[in-house]
């Protein structure tokens, strides 16, 4: 197998997943969901696109066979080039679709309580939700994980890692947890989503800080 075949295989392979489980979810809730409740759900204006790209898959696999050896030696990686370019000017995309695939709401039909798809981060999805008081988003750990605060401790400022983001519907407050790359000291705060920029607030209040800690220490990840 040449390295234009295995590239073509891994891809269709890993996306041609994505796709199917995304199509089937849709599939599965569209009956039961409001058009503009579904229309929300980013995976639906994006899936076109991740069906484009399955379809540039089969179609350079197919080429690729015709052209044979030679015809794959002389063209080198051609396939491979326009493969990774169109998801270079589509990576955004990309990267939420594969969000939404791991996403609790991706399948949910429920009657939603929270900030749901409007809430979504880069760099993070929905990992648990029980659909009536609590909902978590967990972060991948990648660079839209990170945020800059002022340490008080040394008065400058630190790089933190976003672990999680806790809602809670009942009193609808939201807290942060995340951790000094540094010293990985962790810590739990009140967040106060802005359209310009995130505002957070020390906890005071223990039942509140009990509250985030155990939801985040006790549920189950993936």
């Amino acid at each position: 197998m040449s390295k234009t075949e295995e590239f073509i295989s891994s891809e269709k392979s890993y996306y041609g997943k994505i796709y199917s489980d995304i199509a089937f979810a849709i599939d599965e809730i569209q009956d039961f969901l409001d058009k503009d409740i579904l229309k929300n759900r980013k995976y639906v204006s994006r899936q076109p696109l991740l069906k484009k790209y399955i379809e540039l898959l089969d179609a350079a696999k197919s080429e690729d066979k015709e052209k044979g050896f030679f015809g794959n030696l002389f063209n080198g990686d051609k396939y491979t080039g326009i493969l990774k370019d169109f998801k270079k000017d589509h990576h955004e995309a990309f990267n939420q679709l594969e969000k939404c695939s791991k996403c609790e709401c991706l399948k949910c039909m429920a009657v939603c309580k929270f900030d749901s798809c409007n809430g979504c981060r880069n760099g993070a999805h929905v990992g648990s939700c029980d659909h009536q008081k609590t909902n978590l988003a967990f972060f991948d750990g990648s660079e839209d994980s990170i945020i800059e605060l002022v340490n008080n401790k040394t008065g400058i400022d630190d790089r933190y890692e976003i672990m999680a983001i806790i809602q809670n519907a009942t009193n609808d407050k939201r807290y942060i947890v995340i951790e000094n790359v540094s010293d990985r000291e962790r810590f739990i705060l009140y967040l106060y989503p802005k359209i310009s920029e995130d505002e957070y607030g020390e906890i005071t209040d223990e039942t509140d800080f009990n509250f985030a800690a155990s939801e985040y220490e006790n549920v189950e990840r993936a």
